[in-house]
């Protein structure tokens, strides 16, 4: 995520790239993460979930360091396209780790206080990638500190021990080895919400830029975002431990489907960060909540898939909201994409109260 809002004016300034080449080279990464996942869930189920973190966190530090020889805009689209999958495997292997070192009773907090990590890396690293290009205007000091950061996690992961696994037995392949069947309906409503957030992400800083005349704000914009994130979890996390997973997550739908909208109808400065805070705090409550519902769907043993599952909904949304944000970009301009977000946010929310909840409610194995 530190190099995701810059790549943009990377293409545009280092390739002369327009607005639709740029969104068909990077919903390349997203493509690629979303079809490494439901196999990454099956590995991370069937074989020491350790040896599969370290293997694709590996690759994935290498394939950071590659950014630094892309000499044309074909080669750079291969290199980030060819990224996605390591990456995506690594996130659905760490997720599973970090579930399985969990006790039973507290494991919908901890999961909570997880996705927290996970919300602040995603909106504190576009601060920093932004603060260092503003600093600096360039492009490699942020592809080496992406392969630093990437080094000190693969260490970091390098010192995890596990309690001893039974191995799960491996039985005849089917498609609900790579794809919770249970938890279809959140997998439609993450996608949702994905494509919203793959919007807003990827084309904020050219967006505030061209329309706003905002040169240094979009960084203030993700770190306010964070600062939402932090706030949900102080009642967030109290939620999630007595129980209420759908209730945490109803509340998180709500909350941030309104962000979007006041982002997209009101394009002026105060409206620009007052969406960065709810959006905070609706994602802070809304993805450790639908992860939790996942989780709470599966067997034991079908826990990578269903990490894998809500991984491949979103970034399905996320890949999506680049491409045809950056198509409606290139034919409506910025305004047009950030509203297609907004309404299938929306959307999602709608199916949310009509179709997930009730079906959770129901289907919850524990």
């Amino acid at each position: 995520m530190l190099i995701v809002p810059i790549l943009p004016i990377y293409l545009s300034d280092t390739y002369g790239a327009g607005k639709h080449t740029i969104g068909i080279v990077l919903s390349g990464y997203t493509v690629s993460i979303m079809l490494i996942r439901p196999f990454s869930g099956y590995l991370v189920d069937c074989f020491d979930r350790r040896r599969i973190l370290l293997l694709f966190y590996g690759m994935a530090f290498l394939f950071c360091g590659l950014y630094l020889i892309g000499g044309s805009l074909i080669v750079f689209a291969v290199i980030r396209t060819l990224h996605g999958a390591p990456f995506g495997a690594t996130v659905i292997a760490n997720s599973t780790v970090a579930i399985d070192a969990l006790h039973p009773s507290r494991r919908a907090e901890g999961i909570g206080y997880y996705g927290l990590s996970n919300n602040l890396a995603t909106a504190l690293s576009p601060s920093a990638g932004i603060l260092v290009y503003e600093l600096t205007g360039n492009f490699n000091i942020l592809f080496l500190l992406s392969m630093a950061a990437a080094g000190a996690g693969y260490a970091i992961a390098s010192g995890i021990s596990l309690r001893p696994r039974q191995p799960v037995k491996r039985e005849a392949l089917s498609f609900d080895r790579f794809f919770l069947v249970a938890g279809w309906r959140q997998a439609v409503i993450i996608c949702c919400f994905g494509l919203s957030y793959g919007v807003l992400s990827t084309y904020l800083a050219i967006y505030g830029k061209e329309r706003l005349g905002i040169t240094g704000g979009t960084g203030l914009y993700f770190m306010i975002l964070s600062i939402g994130l932090m706030l949900s979890r102080l009642q967030g996390g109290k939620a999630l431990k007595a129980g209420r997973v759908s209730h945490n997550a109803a509340m998180g739908v709500s909350v941030s489907v309104f962000g979007y909208i006041l982002f997209a109808a009101v394009p002026d400065l105060w409206a620009y960060y007052a969406s960065a805070l709810i959006i905070g705090l609706g994602n802070g409550h809304m993805f450790p909540a639908v992860q939790t519902m996942f989780i709470n769907l599966a067997p034991n043993n079908r826990r990578g898939t269903a990490n894998s599952t809500l991984y491949t909904g979103w970034d399905a949304g996320v890949g999506l909201g680049v491409f045809f944000g950056g198509i409606l970009a290139e034919l409506y301009g910025y305004s047009y994409a950030f509203a297609m977000g907004a309404a299938v946010n929306l959307l999602g929310v709608i199916f949310f109260f009509t179709h997930v909840r009730p079906a959770y409610e129901r289907d919850k194995l524990r």
